[in-house]
């Protein structure tokens, strides 16, 4: 038996942005967005389309959300804002994920028992919860169609992932229009981070027959287009075709969660300072080789994505086109020798995401 669930409603359009009145449906809103938002002229669209609807913009958000900086602007949404019914995130994967946690309702409006939830689970209780928009403007991350976000505590050296019912966008607007400005490193990182998540999906103990046919066609999407992609970063075309395998990719993720080389990308963030669209891509060969042989059925789907008979030639495959776009795939290139990748390979193994990998790890 298998099952296959996804409540987000996906509209994916250029222009698709002039959707937004019709989806908020006369109801008010906040925007999270990212700091150089207004400089790129996106806030000044949303208050366009929507007018007084639009009751505040938060644009303070960066990269990776802090506890530290996001305990405060939980409290300041939940003590200002609390009648707004709507948090529309414009931005990439943090901007999303700062979003999911602003939308949470905890009872006493703190973000310290929020923080509680994190660290031991559970569940928030029912109440006033926000609804979620999501509209990205990377072609990566796949938050605009998954109920979780990543949540990190720097000082402590550790990443938490927030998992509500609630969490899951009401929806999805994908529109490369948005996505035309988006330099050379961050389009790289968004897009490696889409074909990791295309592939953990498939070498994992949770896929099923759909969320496995969206893998495949995400991956050979991914590795077709990025490459191009890079060397032409304003063609409309190419960024509609990288949003398409970045949606396909996070709607078979959403199914299985990631698993082996996400697990060990949180440390190789944390403690390394690598990107995080690197730091789970890098491994991508590495752990390829230990998938294949596996499972039939994921062997099968691995090496139709590489056009490969066997599975080395698959992950030579895989290590030519990371290389080509000048990512290394060589641990000791990120300051982890081997010794302490064997470690850190184990760890990962043993953790949350590490143990959806198809192969057990002794």
């Amino acid at each position: 038996m298998w099952t296959y669930h996804n409540p987000v409603r996906v509209i994916a359009d250029s222009g698709s942005l002039n959707r937004l009145p019709a989806l908020l449906d006369g109801r008010n809103c906040l925007l999270v967005t990212f700091p150089e938002a207004e400089s790129l002229g996106l806030v000044r669209r949303v208050r366009q389309l929507i007018g007084e609807q639009l009751r505040g913009v938060i644009d303070s958000i960066q990269p990776n959300p802090d506890v530290q900086w996001l305990a405060p602007l939980y409290e300041q949404v939940q003590r200002e804002h609390a009648d707004v019914p709507v948090i529309v995130a414009l931005g990439g994967g943090s901007a999303i994920d700062s979003a999911k946690a602003l939308i949470c309702a905890t009872p006493t409006g703190r973000f310290v028992d929020l923080l509680s939830v994190l660290q031991q689970g559970g569940t928030l209780p029912s109440g006033l919860h926000k609804h979620l928009i999501a509209i990205p403007t990377t072609a990566g991350t796949g938050s605009e169609v998954t109920p979780w976000a990543t949540i990190w505590d720097q000082a402590g050296g550790r990443k938490y992932s927030l998992h509500q019912p609630h969490t899951w966008p009401e929806a999805a607007i994908i529109d490369a229009e948005l996505m035309a400005s988006l330099p050379a490193g961050a389009t790289l990182a968004s897009g490696l981070d889409a074909l990791s998540h295309a592939l953990e999906s498939i070498w994992n103990v949770n896929r099923n027959p759909v969320s496995m046919g969206l893998a495949v066609q995400a991956a050979r999407r991914a590795m077709a287009t990025l490459p191009t992609l890079m060397q032409d970063l304003g063609n409309l075309q190419l960024r509609a075709d990288m949003a398409q395998a970045a949606l396909l990719a996070g709607l078979a993720f959403s199914n299985t969660k990631t698993a082996l080389a996400h697990s060990l990308s949180y440390d190789i963030t944390l403690q390394h300072g690598v990107p995080h669209g690197i730091a789970c891509s890098f491994s991508l060969p590495l752990v390829l080789e230990m998938a294949l042989g596996a499972d039939p059925v994921a062997d099968a789907a691995l090496l139709s994505i590489f056009d490969a008979m066997t599975p080395a030639v698959a992950v030579q495959r895989l290590q030519t086109f990371l290389q080509q776009l000048g990512v290394a795939t060589d641990p000791a290139h990120y300051g982890v020798a081997p010794d302490d990748w064997q470690a850190m390979v184990h760890k990962a193994a043993s953790g949350p995401r590490g143990r959806n990998f198809i192969r057990t790890l002794d």
